[in-house]
């Protein structure tokens, strides 16, 4: 493909007047930038890329002003943008060089990119084909949080803004009184183009920072009588945020000029993390302070207040199977075996790690179980680990299972506590089912996570909830689980977290056995820090519990 662009016009001269009553300015404070020139590195990979590079005599600083209506000041005249529309498409593009005294330069640029971006799953989902209507999942935990917008260890990934679990939290808000009357509702006519429009029966929650643009003046988040701003196009684009490839969809749809979701953050762009027929989990950097990552959970079915899910109570008194790990070396060969390599493709998910079943990587001492992994060039791996299973010795359906551990540290651990369908060989994974306890990733120490895998919800689709644990690798904490035909309830410390509605379509009704593992590296534990040597994952006892 032939990319072509065009100088339309050059220099348009802007100069500021000087005030007759500012007798101190000189000649030298209102030099015109001069000789404006833009060159553009266009990509010919079909990501729609183009690189701006702005040069011009006596200019400070450059702006740079997009058809989208997106304007960007770049100090050094370099910027990078991706055009979206899928397609040959030409836009126009305005460069401003400035100098002292406010004067400025400007040029009209002509670029013709190709973008051969497309998500019509995407689609699909989001207007069932036709149109569809969105709400808040107001009785889902975590339905509106906010995170770092980085992958700094010192910060947990997601922090809850209202409450981390009481569904409803935003209604008990006064504050935030007319959010949940929202619907955002998203339409197609031929299953490409996509629109966007929110119906906020006139009044929408705003983020403090933002209240002057409707006219408000509170300290706090407030709700605001506002005009939205009717239907708008909407264009998706690959995603690059630093969110772990296997925790999102991969894809970044931006809303009109003026769109947002719900609530009000400065910015039109939200990256789509998950997305089902009847659930989607977006995340939107706040326009005024990129340090700031919002999550936003929407359902497509309008939840009433007091129908969301409660936690069954359930009891578990008869003890089905243990292991408290009292005698020192190897695992007990009677309850546990191994996975050993380095699978198909670094065990499907691209890790590290060779398991082993050597002492060096699992062994068992003063009652606990160690599973460490190192960095240690072993069978063409860069690190060894290990990986346990009960698969064959015990798998069992239903119960309580309780998992007292202390979990390894370092950036590139993957530790997991988990449950594997037992018919995975004939019914390949995720037909199996797959049950997370708990999984930890140590570029995000103190974040635990519970997932479920299946069919429409598998990789980063999978059904998985959050919850700050301080402590993870100096404390032992029970990482737990009840799973019934109903619900499948996850803990932390017998806090619960994680509930999910059960039944007899999804694959959580026959026998599932154990796994506990320490990965490396891979799509969720990402890159291994240098620094890296040896940590360990220690395990005070398994137990798994049933009903009479």
């Amino acid at each position: 493909m032939r990319f072509i662009y065009k100088i339309l016009s050059i220099t348009l001269i802007i100069i500021s007047m000087i005030s007759c009553q500012d007798d101190d300015n000189t000649l030298d404070q209102i030099l015109v930038p001069q000789n404006l020139e833009v060159s553009l590195d266009i990509t010919d990979d079909g990501s729609g890329n183009v690189t701006f590079t702005a040069n011009a005599e006596n200019a400070i600083t450059y702006r740079f002003a997009f058809p989208d209506g997106s304007v960007v000041v770049a100090p050094n005249g370099i910027y990078q943008k991706r055009f979206t529309k899928t397609g040959l498409n030409t836009y126009q593009v305005t460069v401003l060089a400035y100098g002292k005294g406010g004067v400025t330069s400007s040029k009209l640029v002509e670029v013709t990119v190709q973008s051969d971006f497309s998500d019509p799953e995407a689609i699909e989902l989001l207007t069932g084909g036709s149109s569809k209507t969105w709400y808040w999942a107001a009785d889902v935990p975590n339905h509106l949080g906010v995170g770092p917008n980085n992958d700094d260890l010192s910060q947990n990934y997601f922090w809850a803004y209202f409450s981390f679990t009481d569904p409803f939290a935003l209604n008990a808000n006064p504050a935030s009184s007319c959010a949940y009357d929202d619907e955002f509702i998203f339409s197609t006519t031929n299953g490409e183009n996509l629109t966007y429009e929110q119906d906020n029966k006139g009044a929408s929650f705003f983020n403090r920072s933002y209240a002057s643009v409707a006219g408000g003046a509170s300290p706090d988040d407030s709700c605001y009588e506002y005009t939205t701003a009717g239907e708008m196009g909407v264009s998706l684009a690959p995603s690059e945020s630093v969110v772990a490839a296997d925790r999102k969809r991969g894809t970044v749809m931006t809303l009109g000029d003026s769109g947002y979701v719900g609530y009000y953050i400065g910015t039109n762009e939200y990256e789509i993390i998950s997305l089902t027929a009847n659930r989607m989990v977006l995340r939107a950097v706040q326009g005024n302070d990129q340090g700031l990552a919002w999550y936003v959970i929407l359902t497509a079915t309008k939840p009433v207040e007091g129908s969301g899910p409660v936690a069954e109570e359930d009891t578990f008194p008869n003890l089905l199977w243990s292991d408290e790990f009292d005698a020192n070396g190897a695992p007990d060969a009677s309850k546990w075996t191994y996975d050993i390599g380095n699978g198909q493709v670094g065990w499907g998910n691209n890790e590290v790690q060779y398991y082993t079943d050597r002492s060096e990587n699992v062994i068992i001492e003063d009652g606990v179980l160690k599973i460490t992994a190192r960095r240690e060039n072993y069978m063409g791996q860069e690190f060894t680990s290990a990986r346990l299973k009960t698969e064959g010795l015990q798998e069992f359906t239903f119960g309580r299972v309780e998992v007292r551990a202390k979990l390894p540290q370092g950036v590139g651990t993957w530790p997991a506590i988990w449950m594997l369908g037992a018919d995975y060989q004939t019914n390949p994974w995720p037909g199996a089912g797959e049950i997370d306890i708990m999984e930890h990733v140590g570029r995000n120490q103190n974040e635990v996570l519970s997932t479920l895998h299946y069919p429409g919800n598998s990789g980063a689709n999978g059904i998985t909830e959050s919850t700050t644990v301080s402590d993870v690798a100096t404390t032992f904490h029970t990482y737990s689980v009840e799973w019934t035909e109903t619900q499948i309830r996850f803990f932390v410390d017998d806090q619960l977290f994680h509930l999910f509605e059960n039944d007899s379509t999804k694959p959580f009704d026959k026998d599932f056995f154990m796994i506990l593992n320490v990965a490396m590296g891979g799509t969720l534990g990402g890159n291994v820090a240098d620094s890296f040597t040896e940590s360990s994952m220690e395990v005070d006892y398994v137990r798994v519990y049933q009903r009479n």
